[in-house]
């Protein structure tokens, strides 16, 4: 449509997957440990020959501040609550010294 600007295609539902296309999507999700939508993506992406991700579809820091961001009296908690499971005797997961 000659003169209108491009819009996004949100989504799309595609009928039709035959077993090997199926299967190759499904080693894709496997292989590099994301989901089947993400792995159709990136097979779409490749027949098409556009390799490169938009800058939206890659990781960023817009979520960094729900993370990480313990206060000091919160590490501290944390720290005095995990303390007796320290200095373990060499079986993982078992504390050295009974639990009171």
């Amino acid at each position: 449509m000659a003169g209108e600007e491009a819009i996004a295609l949100k989504q799309l539902t595609i009928r039709g997957i035959d077993t090997e296309l199926g299967r190759r999507i499904r080693l894709e999700s496997a292989t590099a440990g994301i989901s089947l939508s993400e792995a159709g993506l990136r097979l779409l992406r490749r027949g098409a020959g556009l390799t490169v991700w938009p800058a939206s579809r890659t990781v960023g820091s817009s979520l960094d501040h729900l993370i990480g961001t313990w206060s000091e009296s919160e590490a501290r908690e944390l720290d005095e609550a995990i303390a007796m499971f320290e200095g373990g005797d060499g079986i993982e997961g078992f504390a050295s010294r009974p639990i009171e």
